[in-house]
């Protein structure tokens, strides 16, 4: 039987290791890539926090079909902060985001009087009612053709040397270094008192209001919090890209969303991560060199069906099974220190 220090030393140096190799292999990624398949970097960057983001909301039981119009508001109004108002445009991102978060708590008001199937629906309904404000006002929304030539990322001079943010390799590391501390936030804030709150508002509603808990307020706390970072990547992405339109933020790019997170799994804050890398790459690298990309929600569809059929739990129940077969291998503790281990 092999010392349990020893034990938790090795698999401590185990995930380090795994980490500097995927930190190493994130570095060198865009390095790799042509100049289109760079591009593609960045937005698969930004959507993992958008997915990430989805993924604390769903934590309290509630799944919604607005989140990609949450991200359409810090877009639009991270964007409205620059060109209307001048703000540096860093500021106007974490701005962006904050309004993304300020509309999440006015839309808790009437949508936490929902649950289930009729938040979804309120969601989606909520949602539209944003898109048809942007739509219909061209003041200052731009209508339907939405807001152009919105101020790019401003360049980094760093003595001699000039970072521009317009190269997508240099904004792929700006989206890399800001959606690791994103994920990292959203990680901890699960493994806090107030993430086990939610998990139990989700499990348990009726227990946690006996004790005390105001199932409303953390559901709405969620909800802010989720959109905040929501916010934030739809702030990126319009900075990145020049412009926001309210076709952009559809209710058929809130069901890729939906799938990445089904695919992917909500078990962990892994698997919709594990979800979006890998259909992004389905599409972009198979489909799309294929000829085959206005195929891509059929395709997406039977990725679904067969995910719900043959791997319920997502992708991320993939990981576990190899944890396990690895353990059985010899790779792992033994059934005498996981024993020990688990006292």
């Amino acid at each position: 039987m092999r010392d349990g220090g020893s034990a938790d030393r090795g698999k401590a140096w185990g995930w380090l290791a795994g980490l500097g190799l995927l930190c190493a292999a994130l570095i060198a990624l865009p390095h790799l890539l042509s100049y289109s398949q760079q591009e593609i970097a960045v937005f698969l960057v930004i959507n993992v926090l958008l997915v990430v983001s989805y993924r604390l909301l769903t934590l309290t039981g509630e799944w919604s079909l607005g989140h990609v119009v949450i991200m359409g508001v810090g877009g639009y109004a991270s964007a409205l902060f620059t060109k209307a108002l001048g703000v540096p445009v860093p500021l106007a991102m974490l701005l962006g985001a904050a309004s993304a978060a300020a509309t999440a708590f006015v839309l808790a008001f009437p949508l936490f009087r929902m649950k289930g199937f009729y938040f979804l629906i309120g969601s989606f309904a909520a949602g539209e009612v944003i898109r048809l404000l942007w739509k219909r006002f061209r003041v200052p929304f731009g209508g339907p053709k939405g807001l152009k030539l919105i101020p790019s990322f401003p360049d980094l001079e760093i003595g001699a040397l000039t970072i521009d943010f317009f190269e997508p390799v240099n904004y792929y590391y700006l989206c890399l270094l800001v959606v690791s501390i994103s994920v990292f936030i959203l990680y901890r804030l699960e493994r806090s008192r107030i993430g086990l709150t939610f998990h139990a508002v989700h499990w348990q509603d009726s227990l946690a209001e006996s004790v005390g808990v105001s199932t409303w307020r953390y559901r709405t706390l969620a909800f802010v919090i989720a959109s905040f970072f929501a916010g934030l990547s739809g702030a990126l992405l319009a900075h990145y890209i020049g412009t926001v339109n309210p076709n952009r933020f559809d209710v058929g790019e809130m069901v890729f969303v939906l799938i990445w997170a089904i695919v992917g799994g909500t078990a962990t804050i892994y698997g919709p991560i594990l979800g979006v890398v890998v259909l992004t790459i389905i599409n972009e690298v198979v489909l799309r060199q294929l000829g085959f990309d206005q195929m891509r929600p059929l395709f997406y569809g039977a990725i679904l069906i067969a995910s719900i059929l043959f791997l319920p739990q997502g992708l991320e129940s993939l990981v576990g099974k190899a944890r396990e077969a690895w353990a059985g291998r010899g790779g792992g503790a033994g059934p005498e220190d996981q024993r020990f281990g688990a006292q």
